[in-house]
């Protein structure tokens, strides 16, 4: 199609990000005349994965953009992104050296998919499955640090010396694990007893309820303080553990415990393979394409406040580039402004496979390529005495992923703690994995970034005074994939496809299959 100019449409859908990418999945099979633009050259929005010139190219066009709107208040998903690539001459010539560019994927926004989501249920039956990857999430590590004091002849110096704990994922780990009493023991089990079936004994903890879950573990199973860290680490609570609240903690600790051999022993995660979320939102557009959606990159609104004309059978829409659309139906994103909603995240590229932190699952399990690994409250300081600060949570892929060369792993690090004083807590965290971890040589940092972002799921600026331009919330920063995202989706796929929609997101195979199409 050479120009889009005056052309008209069923559906309008600004933006790549997954909720939009997941709607256009909905839509492939509705017969929907479906034009789906995003105004960057990649797809992905938020969750988007990048190579390492595109990632320099990402950060470079946003410190652009961030002097651009500065006086004009406008919001970014990202923000005080940063690129730090050491110097060759630093390097150790023992160790792996940064590869080229396209040998690596890097995930703006990295979650976990438990194996009991509805998403993976409904990537099966819309039969795009064929086209992901999944791979298992391995072990969780707690760092537990021990500060002391070190003396020599001239002087004496405090220091902290930290190591990594493994998680236990249930009963079994619990009675192996020989560095418990059996005091500690009797408690886990039979906090896990109840974890199980919590909802019907909500008269155990519905006192509890507002209080923080560390409380709770004290007060009605004597948890000691020493193990509440870990059970605290299967919430991925981003909140400091005394505002982590019981009514929060537990449905989290239950989604953990039983995905846990739904898709095979010892494990109950997974991530998808070459850059996360990234993949679904490629996957899913690609099958709207097949369907005969029209796709454009670099397209995006007019910067006119988003302001649209209804006309007779749509809404009519000004592209950046001058040209007009006509929809029935416009759906776009919308992005949170609230500074307390942020988060602060890097991406380090390491010189070692780490692989002491992926010890084989189960017998008969896959081999893992992915580990998480959980700062708590109080483990680490920014010498301010006193503060609670939040707790940083590391996920530690392999080279399984295709994310980064063989010898090679990403950490994908995050907090609640933001400015300068978040991503300093994030390079302690790095430093300090780095250093709990036998390893030789000792691994450094190829390749890093630091950057901020705001929940979104779009920027564009469109009026809402139609009942017929849609917009999705913007996503939560949670490091688990939310299920509820499925229920904006859904709404918006049934305003859409009205009458005829069908059954969400369950499709019949294509009757023509092959490997490189969507079924």
């Amino acid at each position: 199609m050479d120009t889009l100019d005056n052309t008209e449409w069923d559906v309008l859908i600004i933006g790549t990000g997954l909720q939009q990418s997941l709607l256009a999945l909905a839509l492939s099979r509705s017969d929907k005349k479906i034009l789906h633009i995003d105004e960057n050259d990649y797809y992905g929005g938020a969750e988007a994965a990048f190579s390492l010139q595109e990632a320099d190219e990402w950060a470079q066009w946003l410190r652009d953009a961030e002097q651009a709107t500065a006086s004009a208040g406008v919001a970014q998903a990202f923000s005080n992104v940063t690129v730090n690539k050491p110097e060759a001459a630093e390097a150790d010539s023992s160790t792996p050296a940064l590869s080229f560019s396209r040998a690596y994927s890097l995930a703006l926004s990295p979650q976990l998919i438990y194996t009991r989501s509805t998403l993976l249920q409904y990537l099966v039956s819309s039969r795009v499955y064929r086209q992901l990857d999944f791979l298992a999430v391995g072990s969780w590590w707690v760092y537990s640090s021990d500060v002391g004091i070190e003396s020599s002849a001239a002087s004496e110096r405090r220091v902290t010396h930290g190591k990594l704990l493994k998680v236990p994922s249930g009963r079994e780990d619990v009675f192996q694990d020989h560095k418990l009493d059996f005091k500690a023991k009797r408690a886990l089990i039979k906090f896990l007893r109840f974890i199980g079936e919590y909802e019907e004994q909500i008269e155990v903890w519905e006192e509890h309820r507002q209080q923080p879950f560390t409380m709770f573990l004290s007060a009605q199973f004597k948890v000691p303080t020493a193990l509440q860290g870990p059970l605290m680490a299967l919430a991925l609570s981003s909140s400091p553990a005394n505002l982590t609240t019981t009514e929060y903690a537990l449905p989290r600790i239950a989604r953990h415990l039983r995905s846990i051999g739904v898709f095979g022993p010892g494990f109950g995660a997974v991530i998808p393979k070459w850059g996360g979320l990234a993949e679904i939102s490629q996957v899913s557009c690609r099958a709207c394409a097949v369907g005969g959606g029209v796709y454009v990159l670099g397209k995006g609104l007019a910067p006119s406040n988003g302001v649209a004309e209804t006309v007779l059978d749509g809404i009519k829409l000004r592209l950046k580039d001058g040209e007009s659309v006509t929809a029935k139906w416009v759906v776009g994103g919308s992005s949170s402004t609230a500074s307390a909603d942020s988060c602060c995240r890097s991406i380090n590229v390491l010189s070692s496979p780490l692989p002491s932190l992926f010890p084989p699952i189960a017998e008969e399990a896959p081999a893992p390529a992915s580990a998480v690994v959980v700062f708590p409250t109080g483990s680490l300081s920014l010498d301010t005495q006193g503060e609670e600060l939040p707790p940083v949570h590391i996920f530690v892929h392999s080279s399984d992923t295709g994310e980064c060369p063989t010898g090679q792993s990403i950490l994908y690090c995050s907090t609640s703690l933001t400015g300068d004083r978040g991503f300093a807590l994030l390079t302690k965290a790095a430093d300090a994995l780095l250093s709990s971890v036998d390893v030789s040589p000792a691994p450094t940092v190829l390749w890093s970034a630091q950057y901020q972002q705001l929940p979104t799921s779009g920027l564009e600026s469109m009026q809402e005074d139609s009942s017929h331009i849609l917009k999705f919330p913007p996503l939560s920063l949670d490091l688990a994939f939310d299920d509820s995202i499925f229920d904006a989706v859904k709404d918006m796929w049934q305003k859409v496809a009205g009458d005829e929609a069908g059954e969400f997101l369950v499709f019949k195979d294509r009757e023509a299959y092959d490997d490189d199409d969507e079924q």
